[in-house]
């Protein structure tokens, strides 16, 4: 069993940053792969990026590519959302996830524990 607890979430303005963090319980978080997915009102759940056990693969969705940064900190058992260039159209729920698998895959239906999220809000 994984605990995925988020933080980091906020109201910012256009153009501005903000660091997400996921923590994530227990002693095997390096066999995870790990995502961060967000949903906004009255839309599905879209995927964000991933990033594989160790760091070293990532991926991303085309609409955050350039601008946000996903990275992960085995040792604390942490895994992070650099945003930065802030559109009022990331505003959403961002959800970490963790996948019980070395390969990394988009499909949020192939994770399996999801934290329960923090608000993001972009201003105009």
């Amino acid at each position: 069993q994984v605990q995925l607890v988020e933080s980091g979430g906020g109201l910012v303005q256009a153009g501005g940053s903000l660091r997400l963090s996921c923590a994530a319980s227990g002693r095997t978080f390096s066999r995870y792969t790990m995502g961060w997915f967000r949903q906004a009102p009255g839309k599905e759940r879209e995927f964000v990026a991933t990033i594989n056990w160790s760091g070293g693969s990532t991926f991303y969705a085309d609409s955050v590519k350039g601008r946000f940064t996903i990275s992960r900190d085995n040792a604390k058992n942490t895994v992070y959302l650099q945003m930065n260039s802030l559109k009022p159209e990331d505003t959403a729920v961002y959800h970490c996830a963790a996948r019980s698998s070395t390969v990394w895959t988009i499909g949020p239906h192939l994770y399996d524990y999801w934290g329960q999220g923090t608000q993001v809000t972009v201003s105009s």
